[in-house]
């Protein structure tokens, strides 16, 4: 069953968009993302990523001798797993996860991340462009806004709701690109 409709992807590559790098690299700054879950070879954003062949879902998001939190742009087609799976990782495991997805509050997904997310983090003033995985080009027309689940290795009480500008977490993200690319020239 499909927890997200409305898409005019192509069905080969719905489900491989790649997170804008601004937001990749401004939440990597603040989290240290050392496993990307749920990725593939064309759209991972970090060195050590699960494809659909080696499948986040079937393993340990614990990365032997790293401490960081684990990175998940579900595929929307099916984002339960997901929720399940970071649940579960983040309960016996003490693994930390930011997971990116819809923002949409009204879907079973999202009621049963609640039972165990330590925050979530809207996205406001504006949509996400994600990457498409066959042309490496960001497209605009997104029909929903996003929205961070995140799982802190130590899970306070109850879940906390924050919110984020898309546009200054952009500017933050592009800011250390750019840093980045003048430090390697």
């Amino acid at each position: 069953m499909s927890d997200y409709t409305g898409s005019n992807t192509p069905i080969d590559i719905r489900n491989l968009w790649q997170t804008p790098p601004e937001v990749a690299a401004a939440l990597n700054d603040e989290f240290g993302f050392v496993l990307d879950v749920a990725a593939s070879d064309q759209n991972h954003l970090y060195p050590n990523y699960f494809t659909e062949q080696n499948s986040g879902l079937t393993q340990s998001w614990s990365v032997p001798g790293l401490s960081g939190y684990c990175w998940c742009n579900p595929p929307y087609s099916d984002i339960t797993p997901w929720v399940q799976k970071a649940a579960d990782q983040n309960r016996y495991g003490s693994v930390g996860t930011v997971m990116l997805v819809p923002a949409d509050m009204s879907v079973g997904w999202f009621r049963e991340a609640l039972l165990s997310v330590s925050e979530v983090r809207i996205i406001t003033c504006g949509r996400l462009s994600f990457v498409r995985a066959d042309t490496k080009q960001p497209v605009n027309g997104n029909n929903k806004g996003s929205m961070l689940l995140i799982w802190r290795p130590v899970r306070s009480a109850v879940p906390v709701t924050n919110y984020v500008e898309r546009d200054a977490l952009m500017a933050y993200g592009r800011k250390l690109i750019n840093s980045k690319l003048e430090s390697a020239a």
